[in-house]
């Protein structure tokens, strides 16, 4: 068994693409996932699998929701050995930044390495980010409702899915998983 994080991009955003955490516990017991669990109202959900392919183990995932809530959600999973190498790497920790202006945008694949190099940090200061595999570490000393680093900017600059948890969704995720 295999214990993964689901991160759900987009859902519960004001009156946009709500679901229940209740409904989404029971989607995923219903495709034969064991130990469930939701953390937050913001599409996180915690679970063991037989399943060793995480790409195919989304995609069930994200039909799954289409066809019986209606909704068409992309879902990024981390494995609990993933997660804990992510918060074992944030290079903003070093550099002793305040946890509370960390925040991880994670990607459905690694960036092309072109659309990679396009991107020049230091023409978002204050704000920083550093890439690393299918990771984008932020740190956002304004808060991140402020910068202009967000999903949509990685989205269209890499040319990937993207959906990003705050440090504290992060290091939580890490030790639901048990990593």
């Amino acid at each position: 068994m295999t214990t993964y994080a689901a991160l759900l991009r987009g859902i519960n955003l004001g009156s946009h693409a709500k679901i229940r955490m209740p409904d989404l516990k029971r989607l995923f017991l219903d495709l034969g996932h064991a130990d469930v669990q939701t953390y937050l109202q913001s599409g996180n959900v915690v679970f063991t699998s037989t399943g060793k392919d995480a790409s195919r183990l989304a995609g069930e995932i994200e039909r799954r929701i289409t066809r019986d809530l209606g909704l068409a959600v992309p879902v990024l999973l981390r494995t609990g050995p993933e997660l804990a190498d992510v918060v074992a790497k944030n290079p903003f920790l070093r550099e002793q930044a305040d946890p509370a202006t960390l925040h991880v945008t994670f990607l459905a694949d690694e960036p092309d390495g072109e659309r990679l190099a396009s991107l020049d940090p230091a023409a978002y200061a204050p704000d920083a980010f550093a890439v690393a595999g299918r990771e984008v570490y932020l740190h956002c000393p304004h808060g991140y409702g402020r910068t202009k680093l967000n999903n949509t900017f990685f989205e269209r600059r890499l040319g990937v899915v993207t959906t990003t948890r705050n440090w504290k969704t992060v290091t939580k995720l890490r030790e639901l998983t048990g990593a």
